[in-house]
């Protein structure tokens, strides 16, 4: 197993909450699967959830070298989880084109967040 990428982001829960007040589901159809909303609606704490997906997102595109260039949208990263709760990332569109191209073949990622804070470190490993 090689690395080929490290990506980390750290984000304000108050920012997700202003863009979700602000644009409502114009936003979170933009930025979230709808497996994503079902999942952090769902949740006692969803605002840090989103959050969390959100932070998540940032750090695969750093991981894979990209950013949010070359064609690659929200949605096409999606954050689900393991039944035990281990988050993992399901690539679909040009974000996993890009993963196929630079020998990218499993996205590892973990999460945490608080009250006022979301982080997310992922790492873009080949064979």
């Amino acid at each position: 197993m090689n690395l080929i990428g490290i990506g980390t982001d750290i984000t304000e829960c108050a920012r997700i909450e202003a863009m979700i007040e602000k644009h409502g589901e114009l936003f979170l159809n933009r930025v979230y699967t709808p497996w994503e909303q079902d999942y952090c609606s769902g949740r006692k704490a969803s605002l840090q959830h989103f959050t969390g997906r959100w932070a998540a997102k940032e750090a695969i595109l750093k991981a894979m070298g990209t950013g949010w260039a070359k064609g690659i949208h929200w949605t096409d990263l999606e954050i689900r989880n393991e039944s035990g709760g281990q988050p993992f990332v399901q690539l679909c569109g040009e974000a996993q084109n890009i993963c196929e191209q630079k020998g990218i073949s499993q996205m590892l990622i973990s999460i945490s967040h608080c009250d006022s804070f979301a982080t997310a470190f992922a790492t873009a490993v080949g064979e």
